[in-house]
């Protein structure tokens, strides 16, 4: 059976008085740059230069989330390699249902711009901009 923090954890929809708060979900962005561990590192540093973001998240066929490839790192790397060499393994990551106003805070304490959204299994579902977050919690 399937508990409330477990279905908000999923990012599924909700409903009642308090069903609209903004989440790290609800607020995710779906443009990062993905990748396959079998990918050429060559293609996946092209695709992070045309992107806002200074990585690749690299998942798997059913879109679970299993690192990240920092352009950064990877200046000087092998560019034929596969991104699977270059990747960080399990980048810390937030679940969906994360409270917008208690994430930009983290965020900020942390001088990040972004934190990446996922479901408990690893399920990636986007990343969430700090600015983004601050805008929602700050209200209309």
């Amino acid at each position: 059976m399937v508990g409330k923090v477990d279905w908000l954890a999923h990012g599924l929809p909700v409903e009642g008085e308090r069903a609209d708060p903004p989440t790290a979900g609800k607020l995710a962005r779906h443009d990062a740059v993905r990748c396959a561990p079998t990918d050429r590192l060559a293609d996946v540093l092209a695709e992070i230069e045309r992107s806002p973001y200074t990585f690749a998240l690299v998942t798997d066929g059913e879109d679970r989330l299993l690192g990240r490839v920092r352009a950064s790192r990877c200046a000087d790397a092998d560019r034929e390699r596969p991104a699977g060499e270059a990747m960080e393994l399990a980048p810390s990551t937030v679940r969906p249902h994360r409270s917008a106003s208690k994430l930009a805070e983290r965020l900020a304490e942390k001088e990040l711009r972004w934190a990446i959204v996922t479901t408990p299994e690893g399920r990636l579902l986007g990343v969430a901009w700090r600015e983004d977050l601050e805008r929602a919690a700050a209200g209309p």
